[in-house]
């Protein structure tokens, strides 16, 4: 624990806890809202090939997943770390400089 909370600069145990229920209550609110998302864009898997549905499923899942992420870190005043770790990932994928 002493190591990662070294190389994320957090400094009580109380603040890596918040950011580990961060983590875990993003995880379920991106796939339980990304599914009826797609549903009521009328893409289920009754209509649309495993194939293509799948891999929307996901993308929307990760969008959501960014956007909570910040915005959990938000509540629970882990923003800059959270806003942070996203400008990060943004880079690496490209889509801001």
């Amino acid at each position: 624990m002493n190591k990662l909370m070294s190389r994320w600069n957090v400094t009580s145990k109380k603040d890596l806890a918040i950011i580990f229920f961060v983590f875990s209550i993003t995880g379920s609110s991106s796939v339980f809202v990304g599914r009826p998302i797609l549903k009521f864009l009328g893409l289920t898997l009754d209509n649309v090939p495993a194939i293509f549905y799948y891999p929307m499923f996901i993308m929307s899942s990760f969008i959501f997943y960014q956007i909570f992420l910040v915005m959990y870190g938000w509540i629970f005043g882990q923003f800059q770390f959270f806003w942070n770790m996203e400008k990060k990932l943004l880079k690496r994928f490209g889509i801001i400089v």
